[in-house]
């Protein structure tokens, strides 16, 4: 069911499905409104998934307001109208970095992380140069979803992260994160995956999984392939 949720200066879209462990997703982007129903849909009977779409996207109001730390109290706030008790966060893409984010600034509150091709600290000129070289060559199918977001929304969640990641405290709390998180990456995603690795690896519980030949949307073409590990995921962390 829809619901407007009100955060500090701004009504932000949010929908509930299914039932059980409660789980919050974030959309990837920065600058995604919501396009996760499908990945949703596929936990419904283990999860009560609530997606919100942030400040600037589709439904919620767009206000200016983009930084990573109104993200993370936009996010509190919606968990809290939504009743959603140590919920797993859940993240595709960069959206895997603001549930980090979220679980990192409430750790004793949240029950794990899952990161579906996304997730990392470090986002380097190889990395880019990876990346664009393949989106020039192959292109990305978004798997049907169609955007739309304030285009502040893209360079102001970046700025944000960069900020947050360059924080010299960052790898040892990282480090210090207990709860459960699970990666789930795309075998063939255009964006190199050694990042992924390498947080799933300094994670005290961290665990790395992939989906061979999955594109970044993997629901996109493996869809049974991303049901089996997410919830595979859902029941390590639930249980």
């Amino acid at each position: 069911m829809d619901k407007m949720v009100e955060a500090t200066g701004a009504r932000l879209w949010t929908v509930a499905l299914g039932h059980g462990c409660p789980a919050l997703f974030f959309n990837g982007g920065p600058g995604c409104d919501d396009y996760l129903g499908t990945v949703s849909e596929m936990i419904a009977d283990l999860c009560r998934v609530v997606r919100f779409e942030p400040r600037g996207c589709g439904r919620s109001d767009w206000d200016g307001n983009y930084g990573l730390d109104t993200l993370l109290e936009d996010a509190e706030a919606v968990a809290r109208a939504h009743n959603l008790e140590r919920p797993i966060v859940i993240g595709h893409s960069a959206g895997a970095n603001f549930a980090l984010a979220y679980a990192m600034r409430r750790a004793n509150s949240v029950r794990g992380l899952v990161g579906i091709a996304g997730g990392n600290l470090v986002n380097d000129r190889t990395w880019h140069a990876a990346y664009k070289e393949g989106l020039q060559a192959v292109g990305e199918d978004h798997a049907g979803a169609v955007f739309h977001a304030d285009p502040a929304v893209n360079r102001e969640g970046n700025d944000g992260w960069r900020e947050f990641a360059r924080r010299p405290s960052l790898l040892r709390e990282v480090s210090e994160l207990s709860v459960p998180c699970c990666f789930i990456a795309a075998g063939a995603d255009i964006r190199p995956n050694w990042p992924i690795q390498q947080l799933a690896a300094l994670l005290p519980r961290g665990r790395y999984v992939e989906i061979a030949g999955a594109a970044h949307y993997i629901w996109g073409s493996h869809a049974s392939e991303l049901r089996r590990e997410l919830r595979s995921a859902i029941a390590k962390i639930a249980a």
